[in-house]
């Protein structure tokens, strides 16, 4: 086993063995006639392969409108500098690629039942389609290499393959890994619906853009994609092995699906990553969330959330001017599961939290994801779903909507599913298309048509089902959305100077003073009611040295978080410049889109 165990070292080093543009093979690994014999030799070299998507994290949502930060983000980077392929750098890495192209190429050197040799290699184009599906959203036209490549080979320095190409070979290995990929597999690793469900996201995903970006000039090809899409979302769901989790609390029933440190079992979970610190698992995604820094969720997304009635928020008379415990009551209940509430209480506290207001954050603090505990190994364990069956429902239900194929009873077998384990009303379609919510139609001006509340109302969902799970600016990226990422992400808001309730109780707790006035300390702080210090805060614009950033500064509004501005331009930012240093080195390798 040792030998084996060093053979799979010497062959996943070369991500990090750089030879110019693509990665050189290690001249000391063991040849692969001595090393591909056994089913044992395909499972060691495939499990080497396991990658969790990388776009699925509870912080994964910082590129998108759901979210502010003052992190280093590409997208906001770009949005406000003078990005270029100078200024651009990373991305262009084909190391992982040539570890599968290296097992695809050697497999047959085993010997194994065509059964068994059929799971591996199916495993392994899951694996190599998923590494291209993140280079063709990076980059659209990207060289296709299907066969291990070696410095000085011709084909290292050929042009960019078309999109409509690239994607043509993804849909094949999508479509032998849905073929081949067993049901059964170890606990942790892709199965068969596993594949489905990411073949089923490609679908949509491709499907949409093409829908929606006509710079591609691919539109006629984008229902074969969608239709794709229903066929793997029905696959799943006609197979019976998956449901909604619910105990029949719709108070917390979402929100325990993120808190879990063991999610293993759960019906709704296609493929779980498992966070373990005691098994050197990493636990990144799952610390830092809670709190202000870095992470703080924008006013646009509360605002998204429907009353629990299902009648909507944004079409409530002054609902902009709602202070933070106003807007959170009657709500549908995934917010407060989402994003921490009034009333809330911190582990190992025994009184409400109180939010930090601290200059450049929104006042919100997100909850999702977040463990409420004291225990440290605990709080950096949580699990998290790299697919779940809820993300499932709202892809058929997509991509019937875009096909003009969705009806009532799909609305009843995805939506309203959702819907039910909130305690949320049902969707009923004619109501949405008859009157759809102008709130959301300005944010998707390329909507329209019969279809267009439903298609609206899918797109509120499928954001406030799966905020802060990493998919929103994917999300808007496909939608040709791009433009909202225009908008600085504002936060609470505060009708001016004054005191006020953040707990719910009616008890005030903190207090905004003016720019010029001094913080009191010790007995000179007022105290409320409960006979307890109230937290105090100087109030103004962002221009001013305060702790709270108001639009209007000391007249009140939403708390400001940064005001450099941010433009988007179409349709070069929905792509990103092949790095300078890889077009130099292979000058076939033009730019698109605008980009030098």
């Amino acid at each position: 086993m040792k030998k084996y165990i060093i053979l799979i070292a010497s062959l996943f080093c070369l991500s990090s063995c750089q030879d110019d543009f693509m990665d050189r093979y290690p001249q000391t690994s063991v040849a692969p006639e001595e090393f591909f014999k056994t089913e044992q030799d395909l499972e060691l070299y495939v499990n080497g392969l396991l990658s969790m998507p990388g776009r699925g994290s509870f912080l994964g949502d910082q590129s998108s409108d759901n979210m502010a930060t003052t992190a280093a983000v590409e997208i906001k980077n770009i949005m406000t500098g003078s990005p270029s392929s100078q200024t651009i750098t990373g991305g262009w890495d084909w190391g992982r690629l040539r570890n599968i192209n290296y097992f695809l190429d050697n497999y047959e050197k085993a010997e194994t039942s065509d059964e068994v040799t059929a799971h591996y290699v199916g495993l392994a184009r899951y694996y190599r389609a998923y590494f291209y599906v993140d280079m063709v959203q990076r980059y659209s036209d990207v060289p296709w290499y299907d066969k291990t490549m070696n410095p000085g080979d011709e084909e290292l320095y050929k042009a960019r393959d078309p999109r409509e190409m690239v994607m043509a070979n993804v849909i094949e290995d999508l479509q032998y890994a849905a073929d081949h990929v067993r049901e059964s597999v170890p606990e942790g690793t892709p199965d068969l619906y596993a594949v489905k469900a990411f073949f089923a996201r490609v679908a949509l995903y491709e499907g949409t853009y093409r829908k929606y970006h006509s710079e591609l000039g691919l539109e006629a090809s984008a229902d074969s994609f969608l239709q794709m899409a229903v066929e793997q979302a029905s696959d799943i769901m006609e197979a019976n092995m998956f449901s909604i989790y619910t105990t029949g609390n719709p108070e917390r029933d979402y929100g325990s699906l993120f808190n879990s440190t063991n999610l293993v079992g759960n019906p709704e979970v296609i493929l779980n990553n498992a966070y373990d610190v005691n098994k050197d698992r990493s636990s990144d995604n799952n610390t830092g969330i809670f709190g202000d820094y870095e992470q703080s969720p924008s006013r646009d997304l509360v605002l998204s959330y429907l009353m629990k009635d299902g009648s909507r928020y944004t079409d409530m008379d002054g609902h902009l001017e709602m202070t933070f415990v106003e807007e959170f009551q009657n709500r549908d209940p995934r917010l407060s599961q989402t994003v921490v509430y009034p009333g809330w209480v911190r582990e190992p506290d025994t009184t409400p939290y109180i939010q930090s207001l601290n200059k450049n954050f929104t006042g919100y603090h997100q909850l999702k994801g977040y463990k409420n505990t004291v225990d440290n190994i605990d709080v950096a364990s949580v699990d998290f779903a790299v697919y779940r069956y809820a993300e499932v429902l709202l892809t058929l239900a997509e991509a019937k909507a875009e096909l003009n194929t969705l009806s009532q009873s799909d609305i009843d077998m995805t939506i309203n599913v959702l819907r039910a384990r909130a305690g949320m009303p049902d969707m009923i379609m004619a109501e949405a298309n008859a009157n759809p919510d102008q709130f959301l139609a300005s944010k998707y001006p390329q909507v329209s048509g019969a279809n267009q509340g439903v298609v609206l109302e899918v797109r509120r969902e499928r954001r406030i089902e799966m905020a802060m799970e990493g998919y929103r600016y994917d999300d808007l990226m496909r939608w040709n959305a791009g433009k909202l990422l225009e908008a600085i992400p504002q936060g609470m808001y505060f009708p001016g100077l004054g005191k006020y309730d953040m707990t719910g109780d009616g008890i005030e707790d903190l207090i905004l003073i003016s720019k010029d006035s001094d913080i009191p300390v010790g007995e000179d702080k007022e105290q409320n009611s409960l006979g307890v210090d109230l937290i105090y805060y100087k109030a103004g614009t962002i221009d001013d040295n305060v702790g709270v950033f108001l639009e209007n500064g000391e007249n009140g509004g939403m708390m400001v978080t940064e005001t450099k501005a941010r433009n988007f331009e179409e349709p070069k930012y929905y792509y990103r410049p092949v790095p300078i240093q890889q077009v130099t080195l292979n000058p076939n390798l033009t730019q698109i889109f605008g980009w030098d």
